[in-house]
């Protein structure tokens, strides 16, 4: 097996590289891949990403939002988590079978004194609470199977960047399955620093594998950076990849009255928008209708189509940017 340690905690690049080593490594060759992201949140390949977020949350505390090849639910990352990814032959696989690549992680804990089992289709979790999701991406015979492991992470800003607004939102996106979680240092008789947990269990992971490191050479880099921007840097993949959905964005503001929003996107852009509520204004939203139908719901986007528009003129006493606040949520 060849191991390749991660060289940057920038989420975008390291789901880069983890595509990049899969599509272009040697593929008789098995691969095993060890890295960090600052805080991020990573958003499964069929999610519908306004569904899994905080964006309110998100957006104050400067949280990336990517979206990865795999499916499944979104997790959350900082740098008191390890995630590792596994990329060998398919062979007699006709499933995506995650107990193959799960059982080891376990096996480790438990030889390092945690009790770690392996529970449902793809978590490993600790007395019942989760520190480990999984997920696989198959293509071409060969298997990407990448998990996260929980050891220091802030289980109060989980909570939080996962915690969705109230938007009444409909898609056919796959949700999450939230489930408690832990750390795994809260179970450690003798808790070390992350560094310390990372080398051990990269020696009990690889007790008795022939192990060969390789060092990304700054032609990986280059190639890593063309698709972090080709693809994982693009608002177009993190967000407008997302299915076809309806909402519903609903506020009470003072001096102006409820405001309820009702949009249809596709694509990430507004193909449909109504406005409805007990709110005071003057002009008729059509005018504001014809901006925004087929624009991307981004902030500089909607402040692009928005210029120029007189907002208070249509619900007395807002200001543009209350209107895209509430667009976004």
């Amino acid at each position: 097996m060849i191991f390749i340690e991660g060289i940057s905690t920038d989420p975008r690049f390291n789901l880069a590289m983890e595509q990049y080593v899969f599509d272009s490594f040697d593929k008789s060759e098995e691969y095993f891949l060890l890295w960090q992201n600052h805080n991020s949140i990573i958003i499964g390949k069929h999610q519908n990403t306004i569904e899994e977020i905080n964006q309110t949350f998100v957006k104050e505390n400067d949280i990336s939002v990517v979206r990865r090849l795999s499916g499944g639910g979104a997790v959350y990352h900082d740098l008191g988590n390890l995630n590792y990814t596994i990329i060998v032959d398919r062979k007699d696989n006709d499933k995506l079978d995650f107990k193959l690549f799960t059982g080891p992680v376990a096996a480790v804990l438990n030889e390092m004194g945690v009790s770690a089992e392996v529970n449902g289709r793809n978590d490993i979790t600790i007395d019942g609470k989760k520190f480990s999701g999984n997920a696989q991406y198959i293509k071409g015979g060969r298997i990407m199977h990448h998990g996260t492991i929980m050891y220091d992470s802030d289980i109060s800003v989980v909570g939080s960047a996962l915690n969705v607004s109230q938007d009444k939102i409909e898609s056919k996106g796959v949700k999450s399955v939230r489930s408690r979680v832990t750390n795994i240092k809260e179970h450690m008789g003798n808790p070390v620093p992350i560094e310390v947990f990372k080398e051990k269990f990269i020696s009990g992971f690889f007790r008795g594998m022939d192990v060969t490191m390789y060092t990304l050479t700054e032609e990986d880099i280059q190639n890593i950076n063309r698709i972090k921007e080709e693809r994982y840097d693009k608002w177009e993949w993190n967000y407008g990849y997302s299915p076809k959905y309806n909402v519903l964005k609903e506020r009470r503001f003072d001096d102006c009255g409820k405001i309820e929003l009702y949009m249809v996107v596709k694509d990430g852009r507004i193909e449909e928008i109504t406005s409805r509520g007990d709110y005071f204004g003057s002009g008729d939203f059509s005018d504001i209708e014809e901006r925004l139908v087929g624009t991307l719901i981004n902030e500089d986007a909607l402040r692009m189509a928005l210029r120029g528009l007189d907002i208070g003129y249509y619900y007395n006493n807002l200001t543009e940017a209350d209107f895209v606040d509430l667009l976004l949520g």
